[in-house]
């Protein structure tokens, strides 16, 4: 001590250390209102702010009397602050403080500030000693609560009205208020405006790229169809590039889905022409890139039928260019990714057909790889896989000309797998009669169709070659010998099909073949 003096001292109970050190540190930095400050009072002028104010530390539960330190402050101090609690009212040091002040300032302020219990009980005995009685302040929730008791405890040390100090407390919260409303509303008006940049900004992307993408979606639609009319296939080759170049820097998490789905459609289409041109490795970056793009789609809606469709497409575009370049390997991955897919399809939407179709779909494909493989594990399950998945579409639809060509075509392949794979005639056999009686009835209803004539001159070589495996010679030279004669009538009619003439020697060498034996064993 070296002769200071203090505006008050805190005596409290080391139970109440916590808001003690709260109430030391909010009485010292509490500025009192400018026109106030000066003011004569009667402890003297009013102080900008109080201070110092001497709070006890230790309890010091070692000593017998109070230390020479707290002795000297109590002497130096002007005025006291009892904090009030069960605690301080059975605490022997709060009371030797209070004796202590009493001694040295028998008229000085004393303050109590109640923070827990109630009065009777919170008031140590020698506060309420004396002919003045002491000002309380109630910190505790129920009673003026922390604010407003801080308030009296301010008002009684500096000797100014009360009401003063809550008017100015007042209007200091309402500034406080006003301010961060005002700076909530300069940032809101600052985030509007930029917000409003930034929407203006996307919206004037979003429609250059809705632009764009009309564009692109026009050279894949009128005008693809228009170069391919007039045989202009290095125009489309240049747009289809372009296109895939436009597509590929393109962020798929920023696209909506119906552009993302638009880009799959036109990258499917891009593949389709390179096979057409023979160009695989085109194809195969669009097909690759297709699948990101369908791919993307699925992770945003993965339960989605559509985005599954879709995304199946892709993988069945992978596959059958596997096929067609020969990578067995690459078909297998694909096409097992396909029956996936489908399969998810199947669960989210069990009845409908289209669902279903894409479960035949998938598995003929993959029957059709492993057969081209000549594997036979698992061979014939994903062939019947694909023929049963194709009869429930042809009952979902009764009379639909695509499902029972379908039909017809599953048919077909589990026949070849019976007679080709398996070495089991009859069984072929009634899976092609089943396939031929399909094509009659199609063809009865639309005769011309001249895909359908196809199909029957292929069923019938097939039906006539079972027939010369089993000994009915007779009938499968008959047979082969008019399917012949049906397809001569279709070369003839397009002599540049190359594919339909080497099909057509291979059949005429096969009945050759027929007959050759058929004069050796007479």
């Amino acid at each position: 001590m070296t002769g200071e003096r203090y505006r008050a001292f805190i005596s409290y109970s080391h139970r109440d250390a916590q808001i003690a050190r709260w109430l030391h540190r909010k009485l010292e930095s509490y500025r009192f209102p400018r026109r106030l400050i000066g003011r004569p009072g009667p402890f003297g002028p009013v102080p900008a702010r109080l201070g110092p104010i001497f709070r006890d530390r230790e309890e010091f539960a070692a000593a017998t009397s109070l230390s020479d330190a707290v002795t000297r402050a109590i002497a130096a101090s002007e005025a006291l602050i009892v904090v009030c609690s069960p605690a301080a009212a059975a605490s022997p040091w709060v009371a030797r403080e209070i004796a202590a002040f009493r001694a040295a300032h028998p008229q000085a302020p004393l303050l109590l500030a109640l923070v827990d219990g109630e009065p009777d009980a919170a008031f140590p005995a020698l506060a309420r000693a004396g002919d003045n009685e002491p000002l309380a302040a109630d910190f505790r929730a129920r009673g003026d609560g922390r604010r407003l008791g801080l308030l009296k405890l301010l008002a009684g040390l500096a000797g100014v009205p009360l009401g003063e100090l809550v008017q100015r407390d007042a209007q200091r919260r309402l500034r406080r208020v006003t301010a961060v409303t005002v700076a909530a509303l300069i940032a809101l008006l600052a985030l509007t405006a930029s917000s409003v940049v930034a929407i203006r900004a996307r919206h004037e992307a979003e429609q250059r790229r809705q632009a764009a993408e009309g564009l692109v979606e026009f050279m894949q639609t009128d005008l693809r169809e228009r170069l391919k009319a007039v045989n202009r296939l290095d125009v489309l080759t240049a747009a289809n590039r372009r296109t895939l170049a436009y597509y590929s820097t393109q962020d798929l998490a920023e696209l909506p889905p119906d552009a993302l789905a638009r880009r799959a459609r036109i990258l499917h289409a891009i593949g389709e022409d390179d096979l057409d041109r023979k160009d695989d490795p085109a194809a195969a970056a669009a097909f690759a890139e297709a699948r990101r793009t369908t791919g993307a789609l699925l992770a945003r809606t993965p339960d989605d039928p559509e985005m599954l469709f879709t995304h199946a497409q892709s993988e069945f575009w992978i596959g059958d260019l596997a096929i067609k370049r020969h990578d067995l390997r690459g078909a297998e991955t694909a096409f097992q990714a396909y029956i996936a897919l489908a399969d998810r399809l199947a669960r989210v939407a069990p009845n409908d057909a289209r669902s279903l179709q894409e479960v035949a779909f998938a598995n003929g494909s993959l029957c059709s790889a492993r057969y081209d493989m000549r594997r036979t594990d698992g061979l014939l399950d994903l062939c019947m896989r694909a023929l049963q998945a194709m009869e429930r579409v042809a009952a979902m639809r009764p009379g639909d000309a695509d499902a029972l060509r379908g039909l017809a075509n599953r048919h077909a392949w589990v026949a070849d797998v019976y007679f080709h794979r398996l070495h089991d005639p009859a069984t072929a056999r009634r899976h092609r009669d089943r396939e031929a009686a399909i094509i009659e009835d199609l063809l009865r209803t639309d005769p011309a169709n001249a895909q359908l004539r196809r199909k029957r001159i292929w069923s019938q070589r097939a039906l006539g070659l079972i027939e010369l495996e089993t000994g009915a010679v007779a009938r499968g030279e008959t047979r082969l010998a008019q399917a012949i004669h049906d397809l001569e009538a279709i070369v003839a009619g397009d002599p540049a099909n190359r594919s339909l003439a080497q099909t057509l020697a291979e059949m005429k060498q096969e009945l050759g073949e027929a007959r050759t034996r058929k004069g050796e064993g007479q």
